[in-house]
């Protein structure tokens, strides 16, 4: 008798197992379509396979709406613990430079190959020497240095016996012609001499400042780190702020998304939603078999 009670919940009980247990297995499997004998079996492939694509292109349109939009991002990167993450990592470089005894540019190779480094270091000093040499042949120059010189001509001249005798008046009118010739041999020399000169000079520094020890460079700067927070906190800002529409344009989130669900192979992207929702999926069979063990009591009644 009571065997006979207990029969239907439990049959119930089984057939809903068993049916969810399948439906959730349906869902993926089986990853292709199925012929028999030239006829497409139904519900194959799975459900996940079938509607791959449509299903890969909500998500990252989800994604890209909702959870990573411009909005979202812009909270986060700019909220105080992350800008308290900015100046935290601002402050461990700086103190892990002082005691950093590598070059600048054995610090570049870090991050940077030998022939990037070099290509970086001749475009950025050929640049400064066609600056420094557009100044140097600027006519003002040589005008400039020729008066200096002929005004600490005369200034040493006043102090002489020359100056005592009274001379000025003479030296002055020698002055005036020197120093227009002056100026002009000045700024021949510099027309022509100013290219070399200027990567010479450039060249020279550049090599300086690679050879330096990263801890030279930060040394005796301490005073400086505060300001300095607080100018690459404001780049910071700025760049989110007034270009994150644009990188976000750029990187086209949703793309992203969709292209890397569709390039899944079915058994990946089946393995990592049962991780994620294993506990659920269970739950779902277990609960068929709740209910189908109440289907059974009350059709156990109702017969």
């Amino acid at each position: 008798m009571i065997l006979q009670y207990l029969s239907g919940p439990a049959l119930g009980a089984v057939i809903g197992y068993i049916t969810n247990d399948i439906a959730i297995r349906m869902l993926f499997r089986p990853h292709t379509a199925k012929y028999i004998c030239g006829v497409h079996v139904p519900f194959t492939p799975g459900i996940i396979p079938k509607e791959k694509g449509r299903i890969a292109s909500a998500i990252g349109g989800a994604i890209s709406e909702n959870l990573m939009n411009k909005e979202v991002l812009e909270k986060t990167l700019l909220s105080d613990e992350m800008i308290d993450k900015v100046n935290i990592a601002i402050d461990e470089f700086f103190y892990t430079q002082l005691n950093n005894n590598e070059t600048v540019e054995q610090f570049a190779a870090h991050y940077l190959t030998c022939d990037e480094i070099a290509a970086m270091r001749e475009s950025t000093c050929d640049e400064i020497a066609k600056l420094i040499t557009a100044k140097m042949r600027d006519k003002a120059i040589g005008t400039t240095i020729a008066h200096a010189a002929t005004q600490h001509v005369i200034d040493k001249t006043r102090n002489s016996v020359a100056g005592k005798i009274r001379a000025e008046k003479l030296i002055q009118a020698i002055a005036l012609p020197i120093e227009t010739k002056l100026a002009s041999h000045i700024n021949e020399v510099l027309h022509d001499q100013a290219p070399s000169m200027a990567t010479r000079i450039v060249y020279s520094e550049a090599d300086k400042l690679l050879a330096m020890p990263m801890r030279q460079l930060f040394e005796g700067h301490e005073q400086q780190l505060e300001q300095a927070k607080s100018s690459i906190v404001s780049v910071y800002r700025t760049v989110i702020t007034d270009h994150l529409p644009r990188i976000l344009e750029g990187i086209n989130i949703s793309k992203i998304v969709e292209n890397r669900i569709n390039e899944m192979d079915m058994n990946e992207a089946e393995e990592i939603i049962l991780t994620v929702m294993k506990k659920e999926l269970r739950a779902i069979v277990w609960l068929g078999a709740l209910l189908g063990s109440i289907m059974g009591t009350i059709m156990m009644f109702v017969n």
